[in-house]
């Protein structure tokens, strides 16, 4: 038992030693550079909570009163909270997982100095090659989606300032600009614009809540919500999508100085994005009813004004920060496919991570459908990536008595025994199976498929209202 003991302090050691020599090392950057520093090197607990509450909520607030006109106040609201826990609980499964894992390897005299750890090698190092090969999967299609998603947005929230060109035109273009985040090497470097891309959404969603009561009820409002289960578990699933951004946790958390000190970060992120989601898309819904049905960026429904325009531009700058977000595991795995990952040369990582960034423009232009595509990706990818994978790994990892013994992470002081963590595991992979992968997969797909036949693919300009030329005919 004594043997055990130490085994399990030397790997606490290991662990905060090499927490230490990440410390010193920024310190020692600090030193030289403050303001550099400053901006640029944060690995702190705080920074971890920016990023984490930043890149929860992007474009997905201005769909959310989407969802709501799909399914009704009531189940906005319900669902909202509980896929927020939902979303919480996992991150933490993610979050030990993540340091079972890297406790292991240290023992072994691992280092990671030059190496970013990812989901993908998680999962490979704790349940073995098949795992990584899923996880991998998984993870990827969801950032590349996720990428697809926030550069669909630009171009629809621009639209509402500048309509003389297109939405895909504007496609075009802020795809060469979201192209630049390759010269962001990690999330270390993320800190002043996490910073700021929360204080955007902020302003956004309380932009959202006070011109909806300002502005008040439209002629007639109607909220027929849910009407169809089509529509419902569309809405549905677009609420799992938005508390599934955990698909960058690990590297958020490798970002750390001491990423065992991330456990919580997740859930104090959600309770703040709980302040912006829920008045916004209730204030929202009750000014326009249904009129959202057929409007799934909810700048095109309000009145045009400075503070709508201030709103806009903000939403552009964040979304090519949650752009970056979403692409930079995807930089990582193709430095690592390429064998360019220890290469320290910024310059020479940007170049090698451009071939990144093509298919994801394509994909934006091939399939411009703002809120609809949301609901596809929770459905078909977050539902596994960010929910059922990491329940059923947590499950496998600790299923023998020695490994539930040997945890360098017990069970949290709220949920203090492994079998009601078991349970609530379980209830997790069965529920988003069933609601978020099946019914909400009909029903996205179904409504995906919709837009296509009605604006087809590489659709000019999606839900844009018609031109003047186009009413004198």
């Amino acid at each position: 038992m004594s043997n055990q003991k130490q085994g399990e302090e030397a790997m606490v050691s290991s662990f905060n030693d090499t927490d230490h020599e990440e410390r010193e090392e920024a310190s020692k950057d600090e030193s030289d550079f403050s303001l550099k520093s400053f901006l640029w090197h944060g690995g702190s607990v705080y920074d971890a909570w920016f990023s984490c509450a930043s890149n929860q909520v992007a474009q997905v607030l201005l769909t959310l009163p989407y969802s709501f006109s799909q399914m009704g106040m009531l189940s906005g609201i319900i669902l909202q909270i509980f896929y927020g826990f939902l979303g919480s609980w996992t991150a933490y499964l993610i979050s030990v997982l993540y340091v079972e894992y890297r406790s292991r390897k240290e023992k072994e005299n691992v280092n990671f100095k030059n190496h970013v750890i990812q989901w993908f090698e998680v999962l490979d190092g704790l349940l073995g090659p098949t795992w990584k090969a899923v996880g991998l999967a998984f993870n990827c299609t969801f950032l590349l989606f996720g990428s697809v998603i926030q550069l669909i947005a630009c171009a629809s929230n621009i639209y509402y300032i500048d309509d003389k060109f297109d939405k895909r035109t504007w496609t075009y273009i802020f795809g060469a600009c979201c192209a630049t985040t390759v010269f962001i090497p990690s999330f270390h470097n993320y800190r002043i614009w996490s910073f700021l891309g929360l204080g955007m959404t902020t302003y956004t969603a309380w932009y959202m809540t006070i011109a909806s009561l300002v502005h008040g009820q439209v002629d007639g409002v109607t909220h027929s919500g849910p009407a169809k289960a089509v529509l419902y578990f569309t809405g549905a699933t677009n609420i799992l999508y938005t508390f599934g951004g955990h698909a960058v946790t690990v590297e958020i958390m490798h970002a750390m100085w001491k990423p065992r000190r991330f456990k919580y970060i997740y859930l104090l992120a959600t309770l703040y994005v709980f302040t912006l989601t829920l008045p916004s898309a209730a204030a929202t819904y009750w000014a326009f009813g249904d009129q959202l049905l057929t409007h799934s960026n909810a700048f095109s429904l309000l009145p045009r004004t400075g503070w709508r325009d201030a709103a806009v531009i903000l939403m552009l700058i964040h979304q090519f920060i949650t752009f970056g977000f979403a692409c930079t595991p995807l930089y990582f795995v193709w430095e690592k496919v390429i064998g360019m990952h220890d290469t320290k040369s910024i310059l020479l990582r940007a170049l090698c991570r451009l071939p990144v960034v093509i298919p994801i423009w394509f994909f934006a232009i091939i399939f411009p459908f703002f809120g609809p595509i949301n609901s596809a990706v929770g459905a078909l990818l977050v539902t596994f990536t960010v929910y059922i994978i990491p329940a059923l790994a947590h499950m496998l990892t600790y299923r023998s008595a020695s490994a539930r013994q040997n945890a360098v992470e017990k069970p949290p002081v709220f949920l203090p025994s492994w079998t009601a963590m078991y349970v609530l595991n379980a209830f997790i992979v069965v529920w988003v199976l069933v609601v978020g992968f099946g019914l909400g997969g009909w029903a996205s797909m179904s409504n995906f498929i919709k837009q296509v036949d009605t604006f087809g693919l590489f659709a000019k300009c999606y839900q844009c209202p018609p031109s003047a030329s186009a009413k004198h005919h």
